[in-house]
């Protein structure tokens, strides 16, 4: 049996990325590895322990190209609504509110958002397949 432990994603400036993470999903870190080219800062929220690994490459100044295989992350939330409103109060850069169906059928509702890098996270409504 296999756990998820995380997913690495390759970011710029450390600090803009990491107070994005705290401010819009509440993570913290847990773990911050420096090494001579680069640095490793884990970040979790306490009641899962699923983290994300920040990789910032010393020096790098550029940004990543995201390329064509990246998706996106996915978080599940309470109140879509509410955050939706609070990410807008904080300035994210977010999507419209999607009512995903399949037919007539209710999939998820959600929004996707943008961090510093360009990453899409996206952000669904707790209900169903998505607890």
């Amino acid at each position: 049996m296999a756990k998820l432990a995380h997913s690495m994603i390759r970011v710029i400036e450390e600090n803009r990325s990491v107070d994005f993470y705290r401010r819009a999903f509440g993570l913290e870190i847990v773990n911050r590895l420096e090494f001579a080219d680069f640095t490793l800062v884990y970040m979790a929220h306490e009641l899962d322990g699923f983290e994300l690994e920040l990789t910032i490459n010393h020096g790098r100044t550029e940004p990543y190209n995201l390329g064509d295989g990246y998706g996106h992350l996915a978080v599940v939330v309470n109140n879509l609504q509410a955050e939706y409103d609070r990410f807008i109060a904080e300035g994210f850069t977010v999507g419209k509110l999607v009512d995903f169906k399949n037919g007539t059928v209710p999939v998820a509702r959600f929004f996707f958002a943008t961090d510093p890098d360009g990453y899409k996270i996206e952000v669904i409504q707790k209900s169903g397949r998505f607890q």
